[in-house]
This record gives C-alpha cells, sequence and structure tokens, in this order.
C-alpha cells in the first residue's frame, strides 16, 4: 500500500491550496478517504473524511465553508480543496485509509 500526499506549500492568508492524495495497493473506492493534520505541539486531528464514493462528507467545525474533500475513484485520488486559509491552518496534512498513513505535505499559512 502506498499513500502520497502533495500540494503543499506556503501561502498567504486568505489564499487557497489543494492537496492531493494518491493512494495504490488496495481497491480505492472500497474505503473512506479522510484527512488530519498535526500543528507544531498539537495532537494530529481529523480535517475532513469523505465515504466511499463521495456522496457523504464530514468536516470539523474550523474548516466547514471553507475546504472541500473529494474523490476521484478513476484516478485512486483523494483530494482538499482548501480556501480562505488562516494562519491556524498551518500544519502538516496527512491522508488516511484503511490503517495507512501518508507521508505529509506541509501546509504554511504566512503573510
Amino acid at each position: 500500500v502506498q499513500v502520497v500526499e502533495s500540494g503543499g506549500g506556503l501561502v498567504q492568508p486568505g489564499g487557497s491550496l489543494r492537496l492531493s492524495c494518491a493512494a495504490s495497493g488496495f481497491t480505492f473506492s472500497s474505503y473512506a478517504m479522510s484527512w488530519y493534520r498535526q500543528a507544531p505541539g498539537k495532537e494530529r486531528e481529523l480535517v475532513a473524511r469523505t465515504n466511499r464514493f463521495g456522496g457523504s462528507t464530514y468536516y470539523t467545525d474550523p474548516v466547514k465553508g471553507r475546504f472541500t474533500i473529494s474523490r476521484d475513484n478513476t484516478k485512486n485520488t483523494v483530494y482538499l480543496q482548501m480556501n480562505s486559509l488562516k494562519f491556524e491552518d498551518t500544519a502538516v496534512y496527512y491522508c488516511y485509509v484503511a490503517n495507512y498513513w501518508g507521508q505529509g505535505t506541509q501546509v504554511t499559512v504566512a503573510s
């Protein structure tokens, strides 16, 4: 199983980023997919989750209305569109599926 995130970077407050997570080694459409994040000195927290076909999603309250999780089962990829980014969104963002974690991608929001 491989889980590989990409798309992180440095962005100004109010900006946008789209994270991607490409997974392989299992039947992608059989599993819910999740994004977590971990800020310095804090515990890892669930940010968003989508069910197997993308028809049901969950968001933690701080990102509701700003982040959108989606998936493309034909590409074995899940996305996290992040808009109106805030300083407090700075963290390493991880993709999680079927008890596997990606290596994480750094998102830094700074002016």
